[in-house]
C-alpha cells in the first residue's frame, strides 16, 4: 500500500532541504470578518460591501444566515470583476439556518492584494425588512 501526501505534507516529507509550508496553510490563526446587513429592498443594481480582507488572507469558508427568506433574489459573494469568487449566484431561502459557502477555486488561496468582498444581487430585490448575516473565515498568519 502506497503512502501518499497532500501538498503541505509533501513539502515536509519529500523535499531536501525541507520546505516549510506558509503559516497561513499550516497552524495559521483563523480570523473572521463578521458582517450584518439590514434588509431594505436592496435592488439588483446594488452591491453590498461585507468584508475587507488583507493581502495574503486565505479564505477558508463563509457562513450565511438570515432571519427572512431572500425569496427569488440570488446572492453572489466575491469581488469586483469576480462576483462569484467565494459563492456563485444562488437563491438563499433557508431562515435561521447557518449555511456554509465556498467556491473551490477561491478558498485556500492567498489574496494577491487587499480585497473588498461584496454581495451582488440578481433576479429580484431583497425583502423590505430582516437581517442577513455574513461571516468570512480566513487565515493570515
Amino acid at each position: 500500500m502506497a503512502v501518499l501526501y497532500g501538498t503541505q505534507m509533501a513539502k515536509l516529507h519529500n523535499s531536501t532541504p525541507v520546505q516549510l509550508p506558509a503559516v497561513s496553510d499550516v497552524h495559521g490563526r483563523v480570523r473572521v470578518f463578521n458582517e450584518t446587513v439590514t434588509l431594505a429592498t436592496q435592488t439588483t443594481s446594488d452591491t453590498i460591501e461585507i468584508a475587507r480582507l488583507p493581502k495574503g488572507a486565505r479564505v477558508l469558508y463563509g457562513v450565511l444566515n438570515t432571519d427572512t427568506s431572500l425569496g427569488s433574489s440570488t446572492v453572489a459573494i466575491g469581488i469586483t470583476g469576480a462576483t462569484g469568487k467565494y459563492r456563485a449566484a444562488a437563491a438563499f431561502t433557508a431562515t435561521n439556518t447557518p449555511t456554509l459557502f465556498g467556491v473551490n477555486a477561491g478558498v485556500g488561496v492567498g489574496t494577491a492584494a487587499e480585497e473588498t468582498v461584496i454581495i451582488t444581487i440578481a433576479a429580484a430585490s431583497f425583502p423590505g425588512s430582516g437581517t442577513l448575516k455574513v461571516m468570512i473565515f480566513y487565515s493570515l498568519d
